[in-house]
């Protein structure tokens, strides 16, 4: 208990202690029958940014010395209810997901969290259920279905006594030794990282051959959307529009801090709905329109996309007709001077059968934004609707480091803590922004997507000239290095509202909204409307003049600012925008984050805390 309040997870409940008690000796004593007694065996393991801990993890060397994982699920159940293939009712009454669909997503994170710099690994999986009768356990694994999840057993208290080399292949380590030390030594050392983004996957996703692994409460928070669903929604075989109205009615808010895994979740959501209720038509609609023209992107070869993917000026129209509607980054949906729900949220709250909103309420960046989960609340209810709320709390962007995130937030919000390099995110600062213009290009020279975003603190004119060279309006002054006192200018373009092109056809900027991934968006800077909802691998920030490290705390200097809806903010109110637009852009890296500040206290401060040594130096 002492090193499971160590690794950070808290200190365990009764029932959670109980739980060890009664189900790690029966796996321990089936261990040791086996013949497995040299295996290395972690138990409560967690996964990288706090998203879930499975239940045990064996280590061993398999054929040709890969390295073999055995991720172990332990029920103490006896029976349930399978409801379906990712479910299953206890018998307290408890819907859970189903334990064969629940350890082949841990299964599945290791095959897609493994960078490419990590040694092969062999993934398998097997769900103990040590209290059950064979009986039980086949129905248990009749009710998993087949497919992917093909290969995982379900063993029992009759197969726990099976004797050693026939249980030792039941537990999938019928081929595997005593690892290496150096082997083990290599696996606790990986930096479990997703192998792919998102965007590069979303077509896969809606059609339901997608490869990223939901894991712990976004696995759950999936299960009990569906399971709403499948309540208020009509039968798949009926015609939604030919229902007199809608089929009860579900408002679900899903609440996560950056890299939660929000619109992996929602994209995830949209295609099983999709797939189950075609005749309720599914939309995701996005306030966010960066966001918005990313996900068409991805998916441009898909005729009906833009009929997916309406923009958020239809949210009212597209309320009136669809049966379900995923609406994510609902926080920037603008209040049009109401005192509760945006009008638009309102209908939609009202009329669909199943709305589901993502939002992060510390994400708000201007004064007519700031939906929050209890007016949606509020107003359900007082329409005599069901809401229920879902919280995401791990950390999968920033290498899946919660400290990092927890960090940010301690650094604006609360007290700035020393950052030490926790769970190995790479952070560090930038003296001047040479520096970190030189760091990006190399980032990108080695093949990695890096963008530098800033504060809104310089202009960004309208109308700029439609030529291959875009006007350098970011300007910076800094010291040299010198004795003689002089300065240098280092100077920038914002992204192009357009694409840009040379004569040769060479693609010099893309347009603002695919600033953060299509090519050349390294060489422009973005802000908080191009970054907000998306993610690159190297992390370059530049904190402007507008939010500055005065007298102990952070304090706002709107009238640095170029943005027109909080050029004219008092302070105070400033700084609550000012904070949060820099939490976002703090939080875009997923393997690194270089900052910088043109203010030289600031600079100074961050440098304090920042330590020299706790990022690598360089991009990966």
């Amino acid at each position: 208990m002492t090193r499971y309040t160590a690794s950070g997870f808290g200190v365990p409940g009764e029932a959670e202690v109980r739980s060890w008690r009664n189900s790690w000796p029966p796996l321990f004593k089936a261990l040791v029958r086996a013949g497995l007694s040299d295996m290395w065996v972690y138990l409560e393991y967690g996964t990288p940014g706090g998203g879930r801990r499975l239940d045990a993890l064996l280590i061993g060397a398999g054929p040709d010395a890969v390295l073999g994982l055995v991720v172990v699920e332990l029920k103490q159940w006896q029976t349930c209810r399978i409801l379906d293939a990712t479910r299953v009712q206890r018998s307290d009454g408890v819907v859970t997901a189903h334990p064969v669909h629940q350890v082949d997503a841990y299964r599945s994170f290791f095959t897609h969290w493994r960078p490419k710099s990590a040694p092969v690994l062999d993934v398998r999986a097997v769900v103990v259920l040590h209290d059950a009768t064979a009986e039980e356990g086949a129905v248990l694994l009749a009710g998993a279905g087949g497919g992917e999840r093909a290969g995982i057993p379900v063993l029992t208290a009759e197969d726990l006594s099976r004797p050693g080399r026939e249980l030792a292949g039941l537990l999938q380590a019928g081929d595997l030794e005593a690892p290496d030390p150096r082997q083990v030594m290599v696996f606790e050392h990986i930096r479990w990282e997703p192998s792919s983004r998102l965007l590069e996957h979303v077509g896969a996703e809606l059609e339901g051959s997608g490869t990223f692994a939901l894991v712990g409460d976004q696995q759950d928070a999936l299960l009990r959307i569906l399971a709403s669903a499948a309540q208020h929604l009509p039968a798949p075989e009926s015609d939604y529009q030919a229902q007199e109205g809608p089929v009860g009615g579900a408002v679900i808010t899903v609440s996560g801090g950056p890299g939660s895994g929000k619109t992996a979740l929602a994209v995830r959501l949209l295609g099983r709905l999709m797939r189950a209720y075609p005749a309720a038509h599914p939309c995701f609609i996005t306030p966010s329109g960066t966001l918005r023209a990313h996900l068409l992107d991805a998916v441009r070869s898909q005729k009906a996309a833009p009929e997916l993917f309406p923009g958020i000026g239809a949210l009212r129209s597209t309320a009136q007709r669809a049966g379900a509607l995923v609406i994510d980054e609902a926080q920037r949906i603008n209040r049009a001077g109401s005192r509760g729900l945006p009008p638009d949220l309102g209908a939609v709250v009202k009329k669909v059968p199943l709305a589901v909103i993502f939002l992060d309420e510390r994400q708000v960046i201007r004064p007519g934004e700031g939906t929050t989960v209890e007016e949606i609340r509020a107003a359900t209810r007082a329409l005599g609707r069901t809401h229920q709320h879902l919280d995401l709390t791990g950390s999968f962007r920033c290498a899946g480091s919660a400290a990092y995130t927890d960090w940010v937030d301690a650094l604006l919000y609360s007290d700035p803590v020393p950052w030490a390099g926790h769970e190995g995110y790479d952070l560090a600062t930038a003296q001047d922004p040479f520096a970190l213009q030189e760091w990006i290009e190399q980032a990108t020279a080695d093949g990695h997507t890096a963008r530098t975003a800033a504060g809104f603190c310089w202009p960004w004119p309208r109308d700029r000239p439609r030529t291959p060279v875009l006007p350098l309006d970011i300007s910076i002054e800094v010291p040299t290095p010198t004795s003689s006192g002089g300065t240098r200018v280092w100077e920038a373009a914002w992204n192009a509202r357009t694409a840009l092109t040379a004569p040769d056809g060479t693609v010099l900027a893309p347009k603002s909204q695919l600033w953060a991934s299509h090519t050349g968006g390294h060489q422009q800077i973005g802000c908080i409307y191009t970054a907000q909802g998306l993610e690159y691998h190297h992390a370059g920030v530049i904190i402007g003049p507008d939010l500055t490290w005065t007298h102990g705390r952070w304090a706002a200097h709107p009238e640095e600012s170029r943005d027109k809806e909080l050029r004219g903010l008092p302070p105070e109110q400033y700084l609550r925008y000012a904070l949060n637009i820099y939490r976002v852009l703090l939080t875009r890296g997923t393997h690194t984050t270089r900052i910088h500040s043109t203010d030289r206290k600031t600079q100074h401060y961050l440098d304090t805390l920042i330590r020299p040594g706790s990022g690598s130096g360089s991009p990966r």
